[in-house]
């Protein structure tokens, strides 16, 4: 991977992406809540991942399960007149060599393509990594680029994240040498097929982390970081960093284990990290925290080369929202945003803003609570478009289909109130930074953004 090459793009992804990056309108009402789609288990069912737009406006992603075979789907949401969507199935996944049961979400190259990965499935059942090209006929074709071995990797549970070179970085769940997952690299070769290479092995314990839900992300140097659900000095999670070192060897490094303090500092991260410009990562711990559901960290790098952690927020049930599985979406006015699995005015999770105020506090907002009816469970990453909107999806809800819980939705939070000068970006990966505004977008084979 080229290190030069991924700050160069980072700035010029800011420069060159039409109506990306612009300012949402100012002062205006209050957030408003818009249920776009509503799956009924035939079109899939319990959409766990966020979604990625392309640049027509539509939405992509993933249902975990549901769709013809039952073992989920790719989709695209298109939006219509009058302000209606519709859904169109790209893929149902199917047993066998086929990948099955996605959990994450998807990315683009610069052709159209799509990526991502299946939790099990494949050629040796453990997971897979999956291409879906669109032909002249407007049908998807998949392509799995590598089927998980166990000893190459069990379970890739996470999205993915492309580099300026077109390499492909990943997590696995579990397997590698140890038994407690891997960081990956996907390479593409002039033939059209890709090999597979274990950057990292987990080797969990009360030295390294272990089971990485989320994917990873770079800073500008090329060096790789993200999240372990547990390991580490307490057992209940870290914050690590992966490496490049000489003859294409990389090591890893825990930043911070979590648990200290009776917990206080959060515990068991699902989700993954953002940088800000002075180098902080921000991210949320699923539990933990003051009250025990959950909190929004930052981790900073001290002079003496030591990451320090604080606790920006610790969730308290009740109309705040608990227990966070995604990570935070910055604005460009240090705002942050994201969801909460359950909690909120009825119980079904919230949409949540945090803003810094003068006295170093984060005073949060609640803008949506869900109330099972317009979705239920929203337990991953937010995006949004360029006005400053928000959109993800809800893993329940919208109905009383799928056992009665509902079969998910996907979602709009319109912000009419949001700062002057904010600016959001589509997508998440890798991460864009400039000035205290954190920025998502995915890097392409080919240099450049969908």
């Amino acid at each position: 991977m080229s290190k030069k090459k991924t700050l160069s793009f980072l700035i010029v992804f800011l420069a060159v992406v039409p109506g990306v990056l612009t300012s949402v309108t100012p002062l205006l009402a209050a957030s408003k809540e818009k249920v776009l789609y509503t799956f009924n288990g035939a079109d899939g069912n319990g959409p766990y991942a966020g979604l990625i737009f392309d640049a027509s406006g539509n939405l992509y992603g993933t249902t975990y399960s549901g769709g013809a075979y039952g073992y989920g789907t790719a989709f695209q949401v298109s939006p219509g007149v009058n302000g209606n969507w519709s859904e169109t199935i790209l893929h149902d996944f199917a047993f066998g060599a086929d990948g099955v049961l996605p959990c994450a979400g998807l990315i683009l190259d610069g052709k159209g393509n799509l990526y991502g990965t299946t939790k099990s499935g494949g050629v040796y059942g453990y997971g897979s990594v999956f291409q879906l090209s669109s032909g002249a006929n407007g049908k998807w074709t998949e392509k799995l680029l590598h089927s998980f071995n166990n000893n190459d990797g069990l379970a890739p549970v996470a999205g993915l994240t492309f580099d300026a070179a077109g390499n492909l970085y990943g997590t696995t769940l579990y397997g590698g040498a140890y038994g407690y997952g891997t960081v990956f690299q996907l390479a593409p070769g002039a033939d059209g097929t890709w090999t597979e290479t274990v950057l990292y092995s987990f080797a969990g314990g009360g030295t390294d982390g272990a089971s990485p839900y989320s994917g990873v992300v770079f800073d500008s140097a090329g060096n790789l970081y993200g999240t372990t659900f547990s390991g580490g000095a307490y057992g209940y999670g870290t914050v690590f960093e992966v490496k490049p070192g000489t003859h294409g060897t990389w090591s890893g490094k825990v930043l911070h284990s979590f648990g200290k303090g009776k917990n206080k500092d959060g515990i068991n991260p699902y989700d993954g990290l953002v940088f800000d410009r002075a180098h902080k990562l921000y991210g949320t711990t699923y539990s933990g925290g003051a009250y025990g559901y959950g909190t929004i960290f930052e981790l900073a790098l001290g002079a003496k080369g030591k990451w320090g952690e604080k606790v920006l927020h610790s969730f308290n049930k009740g109309k705040g929202g608990a227990y966070p599985y995604g990570g935070v979406l910055f604005d460009s006015a240090g705002n942050m945003y994201g969801t909460t699995y359950s909690g909120g005015a009825y119980g079904y999770g919230t949409v949540f803003r945090f803003s810094l105020a003068k006295n170093g506090k984060w005073i949060e907002k609640v803008l949506s609570s869900f109330n099972g009816n317009d979705g239920n469970g929203p337990d991953d990453d937010l995006i949004a478009d360029a006005r400053g909107n928000l959109y993800g999806t809800t893993q329940y809800g919208g109905g009383s289909g799928c056992g009665g819980s509902g079969c998910g939705t996907v979602f709009e939070i319109v912000l009419r109130q949001a700062p002057t000068g904010s600016s959001l970006l589509h997508s998440r990966k890798p991460i864009r930074v400039v000035d205290r505004r954190v920025t998502f977008g995915s890097l392409t084979p080919d240099g450049k953004f969908p």
